[in-house]
């Protein structure tokens, strides 16, 4: 399986989630995303969407730096 990397501890919110939605949009099925968000308001606001929106959300890293994310397609995503 096929891991695609992001790394959007640069960015804040509501760049950071656009930039998340355009990526997860372009995953294939068999294709996971590795996301890195050190924003406070992005760590809450990517992680409830992608949710909301079908995706499946692995937590590898949660600390106070930053969060670290695997992200794939669930059954009915969109996005």
């Amino acid at each position: 399986m096929e891991i695609l990397s992001l790394d959007l501890t640069t960015q804040r919110c509501p760049l950071a989630l656009l930039l998340a939605k355009r990526a997860c949009a372009k995953l294939l099925s068999e294709q996971q995303l590795e996301l890195r968000i050190s924003d406070s308001g992005a760590r809450s606001d990517i992680p409830r969407y992608l949710l909301n929106h079908g995706y499946i959300i692995d937590t590898v890293v949660n600390d106070n730096t930053q969060l670290v994310m695997l992200v794939k397609k669930g059954h009915a995503s969109t996005c």
